[in-house]
């Protein structure tokens, strides 16, 4: 079975665009037969979109938090504030669930930890267009890996030579070593955080799965943010900050995505995914000033034609089995 491609943020469950998006609710039945959306509104394309928008922004005010808290301390909040309020929307059942459904909840709740922070890790040595766009190499060998068809050694091509140019052709050029090490890491986490967001979905109903799966990980991490800040994890303008960042980065865009898979096929809305790090390129140089190389923009437009053309392989290979 093809595993699907990113369909994230870091928050919202993935649906295999073999299998399309699940059977939409009465609600969204109902909206779905109400026609187009109304003037004014934004369409599920739209709100795709604005979900991207908020992560990568979310993402860029938490590198500024950098300095303050510290990349330890701010994924400690951003996790920590995440799963109170997924835990207050969700309201997930804890009884009732087998040793294997809680098995894959914690392992889905470390993977998202250890996602999460690597890429701050790496957000707070490099900037955050190359970051963004080494780590969605994770979720693009996945997908070409598991298709296992010939064109995908295309777009595995067009990726490593979009690796190729970030690095200006010799040993990543200005990139820090250790920010990039961290950048793959997290795009290998980002993969993994696909295989148990599909494994978690199939076994919690609603988001019950991703809002238990957020509090363990916020668990685990809690130690280590305390220990890389200490107090400043209580100041007041960290803490409103690294509310913002959750809000952002986490529940805000798992809202918009959630209602725009009632109505958008799990297919384009992979796809649309493979922008992110173009969206993340615009937030790092609008919200902290990183510009880009001709050599890094084009670098960053070569993994996206990889990961749009990934994503349509499978898609093309899902209709013709």
């Amino acid at each position: 079975m093809d595993m699907p491609f990113p369909a994230r943020t870091r928050g919202t469950p993935v649906n295999t665009p073999d299998t399309a998006t699940p059977a939409p609710s009465a609600a969204a039945a109902k909206a779905t037969r109400g026609g187009p959306a109304r003037r004014g509104s934004l369409g599920p394309v739209g709100l795709v979109l604005a979900g991207g928008v908020s992560v990568q922004f979310g993402g860029a005010l938490a590198v500024s938090l950098m300095p303050r808290a510290g990349a330890l301390g701010v994924v400690a909040l951003r996790l920590l504030v995440a799963a109170v309020v997924l835990l207050l929307v969700c309201r997930p059942r804890l009884r009732g669930h087998s040793r294997a459904d809680w098995g894959t909840a914690v392992v889905f709740g470390i993977t998202l930890a250890a996602m999460n922070g690597l890429f701050y890790q790496a957000a707070d040595r490099i900037p955050l267009g190359p970051a963004v766009t080494l780590e969605v190499l994770g979720p693009l060998a996945l997908s070409v890996l598991a298709s296992r068809r010939a064109v995908n050694l295309v777009w595995a091509g067009l990726a490593l030579a979009g690796v190729f140019l970030l690095g200006g052709g010799s040993g990543f050029g200005d990139l820090d070593p250790v920010g990039v090490a961290f950048a793959l890491g997290a795009g290998a986490m980002w993969a993994a955080y696909i295989v148990f967001s599909v494994r978690v979905g199939r076994r919690f109903p609603q988001a019950d799965g991703l809002a238990l799966a957020m509090a363990v990980g916020a668990l685990l991490f809690l130690p280590l943010g305390i220990a890389g800040s200490g107090a400043k994890l209580v100041d007041p303008v960290v803490l409103g900050l690294g509310a913002a960042v959750a809000l952002l980065s986490s529940v805000l865009p798992y809202t918009l995505e959630l209602l725009a898979l009632r109505r958008l096929p799990a297919s384009t809305f992979a796809i649309m995914m493979s922008l992110e790090p173009a969206l993340a390129a615009a937030a790092g140089f609008l919200l902290l000033g990183q510009t880009l190389s001709l050599m890094e923009a084009a670098a960053i437009a070569l993994v996206i034609a990889a990961s749009m053309g990934a994503v349509r392989t499978q898609v093309g290979s899902a209709r013709h089995n």
